[in-house]
């Protein structure tokens, strides 16, 4: 880990501990809100990403103690919008996972060419949160359109 900005790595490690955090509190909330016909499979894929947000925090954790320092306690912003519709659930949830791609992106800039670890451990979250993404673009999708969301 040679000229690795250790203090900025770990600023970035707890950034990514908070936003996955709040991830976990959002994906449960929205959980407990879902009402309707299709409210079983949509409550287990919701509490499903909650449990990888509590691991994927409990990772980046593990690797701020890994370096030596100490892991935050606090929590990444909670927006309430009091919308629970299952498309303001899924448009919160897409800028939620981009705003913490971001934060694994700056990770792995500040990491590239220093650390294989944690170089490897950004490119992984990000693969895992692109394919995410991906889900719930189609979910936002009409039957029948090819096209993504985004676009």
């Amino acid at each position: 880990m040679t000229d690795l900005d250790k203090s900025a790595v770990v600023a970035l490690l707890n950034r990514v501990l908070e936003m996955e955090l709040a991830g976990v509190v959002r994906y449960t909330h929205y959980s407990l809100m879902v009402y309707g016909y299709g409210r079983i499979p949509i409550v287990s894929w919701l509490r499903g990403e909650a449990t990888t947000g509590l691991q994927h925090a409990q990772e980046a954790g593990e690797l701020v103690t890994h370096l030596g320092e100490h892991p935050s306690l606090a929590i990444g912003p909670l927006l309430e919008t009091h919308n629970h519709d299952i498309g303001a659930i899924l448009h919160e949830s897409m800028e939620h996972e981009r705003n913490t791609i971001a934060v694994y992106r700056q990770l792995l800039d500040l990491v590239e060419g220093k650390s294989v670890m944690l170089e490897e451990y950004a490119r992984a979250k990000i693969h895992e949160e692109e394919l995410h993404l991906g889900e719930v673009d189609k979910m936002l999708r009409k039957p029948g359109d090819i096209g993504t969301f985004a676009d």
